[in-house]
């Protein structure tokens, strides 16, 4: 039986986050949905990999070992990509208790379904972008469950980060300091931290453990006078600028950099924010730059329920605190502020003074007093100069989603 963790077609909700890369390669927690399953499972069942073709020559780069949109096998058992795993639910994976014919589902969620691979592929054999499971569901006996968690919503990684976060400290070798921290730097409580090897804390920063976890990663740098407290994850190569303040459920991405105020915020790898000004309850993707004094609002003046712009269209989110959402390659300008439950798309350049749209498409150019669309050659030239200022080559497969992605969201979204 071959496991296939696959896309279906709600992934589309959660763009433009998934813009450049499959679900499961979103963060919650300090690790991604793959990251949390391979953990959970820890080798004991080869997995396969189902994505949108556009993506799979990348992710086939970045993980050269794994099979990628390939079929070994007639007998399938299909894991949902959206799936927040944890111990419980890799054991219906490794237990192997689905009969043929059958699909768990959670409410109109389609999780776990054991089927040959003819119900899922074309007359030549190849599996389509993404899976209809509604369709699915209809040829399989299903089965009602509950308990598990699953991303549907954009807001979705933002929501669950606090209790993923602390999920996943559970593996940390906390009370370990292996790194170089300076005389000066003020650890409270050390049995809640952790320092990885070649990891520097310079003079006078504070690690407050006393209130949550502090993990400083392998060669990750905490400047002086940075205050980290209430949960931080930064990972490893990532750094911390001079006087910068993170509390609150904060996880750093790899040699990301961070400075300023950060609360409740998930950073993915290859993040520059490393200057003043306020991020809270906000989800930046890979290769984003907030420039100096951006400030974001997460929360209402009112204190009500914060509603998010899609396509048009407000959206309750029942969340309290929500700030801002970026796809990857975006950029802010020196003081730009966004409002609560923004939106911004990939590859955009944001600047002006005032608040921009709240929901703003992938490849824009402007702000306030207009937004048009994001010359495409610009875009990636400046994507490639980006990569390489942090020694990664954008390769031509790279490129070539890349330019996909701008042609096809630039032709489906409205300007204003």
């Amino acid at each position: 039986m071959q496991v296939i963790v696959f896309e279906d077609t709600r992934v589309l909700e959660l763009r433009p986050l998934v813009n450049l890369k499959p679900v499961y390669a979103l963060y919650t927690g300090f690790r991604s949905l793959r990251e949390k399953l391979e953990y959970s499972l820890r080798g004991e069942v080869k997995l396969a990999w189902h994505l949108r073709r556009y993506l799979a020559s990348v992710y086939a780069e970045q993980h050269p070992d794994a099979v990628v949109n390939r079929l070994e096998e007639r007998d399938l058992l299909l894991v949902n990509g959206r799936i927040v795993f944890d111990d419980a639910a890799c054991r219906v994976i490794t237990e192997g208790g689905i009969d043929p014919g059958r699909a768990y589902m959670q409410g109109d969620d389609l999780l776990f379904a054991r089927v040959d691979s003819s119900l899922i592929t074309d007359n030549n054999g190849l599996m389509p972008d993404l899976l209809d499971t509604s369709a699915l569901a209809g040829e399989l006996v299903t089965e009602s469950v509950t308990g598990f968690t699953v991303i549907r919503d954009i807001w979705d990684m933002i929501a669950f980060h606090p209790d993923e976060l602390l999920r996943d400290a559970e593996t940390l070798e906390l009370g370990h300091i292996l790194g170089d921290v300076h005389s000066s730097v003020a650890l409270v409580n050390r049995s809640n931290i952790y320092v990885g090897s070649e990891a520097v804390v310079r003079a006078g920063a504070v690690l407050d453990a006393d209130d949550g976890f502090i993990a400083v990663g392998a060669g990750a740098i905490v400047d002086p006078q940075a205050v980290l407290m209430q949960n931080v994850f930064l990972a490893p190569w990532s750094r911390v600028k001079i006087g910068a303040k993170l509390y609150s459920n904060v996880a750093v991405g790899t040699a990301s950099r961070v400075g300023g105020e950060i609360e409740d915020a998930l950073i993915e790898p290859f993040v520059n924010k490393q200057h003043d000004g306020f991020l809270g309850h906000s989800y930046i993707s890979s290769w984003c730059n907030l420039g100096a004094g951006t400030n974001t609002s997460d929360l209402k003046n009112n204190y009500g329920r914060v509603k998010v712009l899609r396509n048009g269209q407000l959206q309750m989110t029942g969340l309290q605190f929500l700030g801002l959402m970026m796809g990857e390659h975006s950029k802010s300008s020196i003081n730009s502020m966004f409002n609560t439950g923004t939106i911004v798309g990939t590859g955009s350049n944001i600047f002006g003074s005032g608040f921009p749209p709240r929901e703003v498409p992938s490849f824009s150019w402007g702000g306030i007093d207009g937004i048009v669309p994001y010359d495409v050659e610009k875009a990636v030239e400046t994507a490639r100069r980006v990569m390489e200022r942090r020694q990664v080559v954008m390769s031509r497969a790279y490129e070539a989603m890349f330019r996909f992605v701008a042609s096809v969201e630039s032709a489906s979204r409205l300007f204003v």
